[in-house]
């Protein structure tokens, strides 16, 4: 007889496994997150769409009366004062964007790349400088470049004429240098962000191969540098497509652009219903330049990436 103690032992079988249920949100607090919703909703509907939802009603009303109508989008888009405005502003914009991308690049390389007194002060500043309005930039250039201004002023009582060589504030040019002036910084702060993740041990090794500073530049730290780059470009197109005080303020009147030319249709001429079809092309070419900057954030990762190795802090950074 087997003793009791080389029995086998009893097999024991697992509990059925019992799928754990997820909490469900009670309806109350749904309740709750909706009313904690509606008021920015609401505050935003009646501060900024209800007056676009107006403005759009008003371009499809007709001087004449009636029903809604695309007449006056016709009536505007054959005159040709908002075919040269939609020109001059497409062209002032595009220009005003490579200039602020070019100076800005250059200034970017040197602050960040070039040790030098004051470097980062100047870093501090063009923080400080985005908070500027732009009327300030236009009038600080008028007195300087003005034609009463200090260079002028300068000149004539050096040469004793009655005018001074410089006046072309008063033109396309004076415009387009208030506009690369002002949004420089703004193309600026996003690329010493990125310059500051560039390792340095990269720019010894480039250089310790024999590469020339330009062609560092070209291959190691453009390529760091294209996604913010595109994205400052980007934002400094819709900034400069929509840009009036620095048009006003110049006293440019050769220079009609698509804002000014809200203004003038609204507050001197009295054609309000021309001037909301203007604001309409405005705002759509806006909201295009947007949709087309959010894209490049998107793809770009939204400006540089995480800093690799612990690159050492720079003069922009």
């Amino acid at each position: 007889m087997a003793s009791a103690t080389n029995a086998p032992a009893p097999v024991r079988t697992a509990a059925p496994h019992r799928p754990t249920r997820r909490p469900t949100r009670r309806p109350g607090r749904r309740t709750a997150a909706a009313l904690w919703v509606l008021p920015p909703v609401a505050a935003l509907a009646v501060a900024f769409l209800h007056p676009l939802a107006l403005m759009v009603w008003q371009s499809l009303t007709p001087e004449d009366g009636g029903g809604p109508s695309t007449a006056p989008y016709a009536q505007v888009f054959g005159e040709a004062s908002f075919r040269h405005a939609l020109t001059t502003t497409v062209l002032i914009a595009a220009g005003a964007t490579a200039g602020a991308l070019l100076l800005g690049l250059a200034l970017s390389l040197v602050i960040a790349f070039v040790p030098f007194p004051g470097g980062r002060a100047i870093g501090r500043f063009i923080d400080l400088f985005l908070a500027f309005p732009s009327f300030l930039i236009t009038l600080a250039l008028l007195f300087l470049y003005g034609t009463t201004g200090m260079a002028n002023g300068l000149w004539t009582d050096l040469t004793g004429d009655a005018h001074g060589p410089l006046d072309f504030l008063h033109t396309p040019w004076g415009v387009l240098l208030a506009e690369v002036t002002y949004f420089t910084p703004f193309v600026m702060r996003p690329l010493l962000a990125a310059f500051s993740q560039v390792e340095t041990g990269q720019l010894e090794a480039a250089a310790s191969l024999g590469a020339r500073p330009w062609r560092i530049v070209r291959t190691v730290i453009l390529p760091e540098a294209l996604p913010s780059l595109a994205a400052g470009g980007a934002l400094v197109l819709v900034l400069c497509l929509n840009e009036f005080g620095i048009v006003l303020f110049t006293g440019a009147k050769d220079v009609v652009t698509l804002p000014v030319l809200v203004y003038t249709k609204a507050i001197l001429d009295g054609d309000y219903t021309g001037a909301c079809v203007v604001a309409v092309v405005n705002i759509a070419l806006s909201v295009a330049l947007y949709a087309l900057y959010r894209t490049v954030m998107s793809r770009t990762g939204g400006g540089p990436g995480p800093r690799r190795g612990g690159a050492p802090h720079r003069a922009g950074a």
